[in-house]
């Protein structure tokens, strides 16, 4: 729970199952979070091994995020955090 235990860390994760994504399209996927806590939580997931990122030498910097294997073997729970998610949200309709 330490490494994914926040608002914002499983969603990133999630956004990042279907592949690399630049920092900026991955940022938009989450629309509530400021700059500065997606800046945190990447940094983090990333020092945690779940992410990788990549850095492209262009102007302006480009910047992609994938998941690590370490970051795919949470495919499972998180979709089942999904699912979840969408069944309890049908619940209280």
């Amino acid at each position: 729970m330490s490494l994914i235990g926040t608002k914002w860390k499983p969603l990133i994760l999630f956004h990042l199952l279907e592949g690399p994504l630049r920092s900026g399209v991955l940022q938009k996927k989450v629309p509530a979070i400021s700059n500065k806590m997606f800046t945190k939580s990447v940094r983090e997931l990333e020092k945690d091994g779940l992410i990788s990122r990549k850095i492209f030498p262009v102007v302006p910097p480009k910047v992609e995020y994938k998941l690590s294997a370490r970051g795919k073997s949470l495919e499972h729970i998180l979709r089942s955090m999904d699912r979840w998610g969408l069944e309890d949200l049908s619940e209280i309709k």
